[in-house]
């Protein structure tokens, strides 16, 4: 089989130093080619000192060896030319062979997989914070360092974005709940090894977390002025189809509370009905049967009791894939260089669970 890894004898890769983490050099990016041809005219011209008394003309060999010191200083200086991770999947190893050294963690995969660029679309933001909330629960003590730091950076991010964008600030208000009781417990253990990096730091990030949450508290939605058509210009069929369409609960209790005619159509017990089939099982209604006073099954009600007790179905816009073939983690509309015959049967879409799952040594 071919040698994927790299040669031993060779100088290794370059990285750089950036606010996500380090991140892999590529020296010869698009960006830099012109730099580089500009700097190669160097070794064609003549040099001549200030002084015109004694004028000193270097040689040919003297001009090159110039132009290769300024090409590297420039490759040095220039980090925003630089290309960072043109492809975005991993290979997920989780021991050293002959043709790979080493194994892949959680932090690499944070910055392979690009997550700081996924929360900027719509489709993968769900995904990306739910990730991040089960991270909060129950990986926060094996995470590295350099994991640490790209968790907090893309967690920044995310709080950047609700409070410009404003969109679904319940979503990242249950995050940073869990994320901040799950540090509250942690941090109590101090002497225990139960944290990686000193004390001082997470009480730091604890106190931060405590300050993002004050600003969603105080986050005042925008009333967009719209003299066009507006939600409650709909009709009945229609409105009731967009309810139809929710798979949180929480969701259609929000929308309920726009307007009377949304609270009616919210209410309607068919919408809560199809809801708890959508996401539990017939045997699980048996053992939490609610009754209401007129003898009807509470379908509302049955909802936020089975979910206490059951996971719901998890329903995300994309995700991320795992090649079985190739064994490579991956955006799916951004592709993997696979040795396949059918590709396409090969993939399997990766919940956030089954993604820390696949981390976990």
């Amino acid at each position: 089989m071919p040698f994927l890894g790299q040669d031993w004898r060779s100088p290794g890769w370059r990285w750089v130093k950036t606010e996500d983490g380090w991140k892999r050099c590529e020296p010869f990016s698009p960006a830099l080619e012109d730099g580089n041809n500009q700097l190669n005219d160097i070794s064609h011209t003549v040099i001549i000192t200030g002084d015109d008394e004694d004028e000193d003309i270097y040689s040919t060999e003297d001009c090159e060896f110039a132009a290769k010191k300024r090409k590297k200083d420039h490759c040095r200086n220039n980090t925003d030319s630089q290309c960072f991770y043109r492809e975005k999947w991993i290979y997920v190893h989780k021991e050293s062979t002959k043709e790979r050294h080493g194994y892949c963690t959680l932090g690499e995969a944070f910055n392979r997989l690009d997550f700081s660029s996924a929360i900027q679309d719509i489709r993968r933001f769900n995904y990306v914070v739910k990730l991040l909330q089960l991270i909060a629960k129950s990986q926060l003590t094996s995470l590295s360092g350099a994991a640490q730091k790209n968790y907090f950076n893309i967690l920044d991010k995310i709080v950047q974005k609700v409070m410009e964008d404003q969109y679904n600030p319940r979503l990242i208000k249950d995050l940073l709940q869990d994320l901040s009781s799950t540090l509250c417990i942690l941090i109590r253990g101090v002497g225990k090894s139960v944290l990686v990096g000193n004390i001082n730091i997470w009480i730091c990030r604890l106190e931060t977390i405590l300050l993002w949450q004050q600003q969603l508290k105080n986050l005042q939605m925008n009333k967009q002025v719209n003299n066009g058509l507006t939600l409650s210009d709909l009709p009945l069929h229609m409105l009731n189809n967009i309810l139809h369409r929710f798979s949180d609960g929480w969701d259609i209790i929000t929308l309920g509370q726009v307007t009377p005619t949304l609270y009616m159509l919210s209410e309607d017990r068919q919408l809560w009905k199809k809801l708890c089939q959508y996401h539990f099982a017939e045997k699980q209604f048996c053992r939490h049967l609610i009754l209401s006073e007129k003898g009807h099954i509470d379908w509302k009600l049955m909802y936020f009791a089975l979910q206490k007790y059951y996971p719901v179905k998890e329903q995300y816009g994309d995700t991320l894939h795992f090649c079985r073939h190739c064994s490579i983690l991956f955006w799916k509309d951004t592709g993997h260089p696979c040795t396949a015959s059918d590709p396409d049967t090969c993939l399997m879409p990766v919940s956030p669970q089954h993604f820390i799952d696949l981390f976990k040594f």
